[in-house]
């Protein structure tokens, strides 16, 4: 019993002395340590939305950026959910101009298109509410916020819609499906931080 007290003895001297002469690794370790608690931060806020899975994959990637900002976190997410919202629209529109597409289904996507740069509009105005500090309050502020990103959700939800006709040819509607679905994903779980970031602060 005496050897092992001993060997463990060293060893921690020696993991000890190894970080105290290696600021290299000393570093590495408080990079990985800050992560794992960063990883945790942005799980717990994750684990309260619809899409856990998904919102975790997406922003664990941004760790080391959120950190444990409630702030950080839900501004990320407007940007995350924009980002993905003009892929989509761009999308749309070359997809709208395509040849060989039924009537109804060109006007299914147009409206569509409209109704996502309806949602654009709505989640630019959140991001730029969100770093205003002047004017309405913070309770004010952040209350606008709700209602755009609720509307950009509820546009999303509009152009899925036009998608459900049976008129619609089945492999345009799963493919507009697909990507409209993911883009509603993304602002659902916005409005989950900015919901959860409101009653924060209140």
């Amino acid at each position: 019993m005496a050897n092992i007290g001993s060997y463990f003895s060293i060893s921690a001297i020696f993991i000890f002395s190894l970080f105290t002469t290696s600021p290299s690794l000393c570093l590495a370790a408080r990079k990985f340590l800050s992560s794992e608690t960063d990883t945790k931060f942005i799980k717990t806020w994750c684990d309260a939305t619809t899409y856990p899975d998904l919102c975790f994959v997406t922003f664990s990637s941004y760790a080391a950026e959120i950190q444990d900002s409630p702030k950080t976190i839900t501004t990320k997410s407007l940007f995350v959910a924009l980002n993905s919202t003009r892929s989509a629209s761009k999308n749309l529109t070359d997809i709208s101009k395509t040849q060989g597409l039924k009537p109804r289904e060109t006007e299914a996507l147009q409206d569509c298109v409209e109704e996502i740069g309806d949602s654009i509009d709505e989640l630019k105005r959140s991001i730029v509410k969100m770093d205003e500090t002047a004017g309405k309050s913070f309770a004010f502020r952040l209350s606008d916020i709700q209602t755009w990103v609720s509307a950009a959700l509820t546009d999303e939800d509009t152009c899925m819609d036009g998608f459900s006709e049976t008129a619609i040819d089945g492999d345009v509607k799963a493919n507009m499906r697909t990507l409209i679905e993911k883009v509603a994903h993304l602002t659902s779980i916005s409005l989950a931080f900015v919901n959860h970031y409101a009653g924060a602060n209140k």
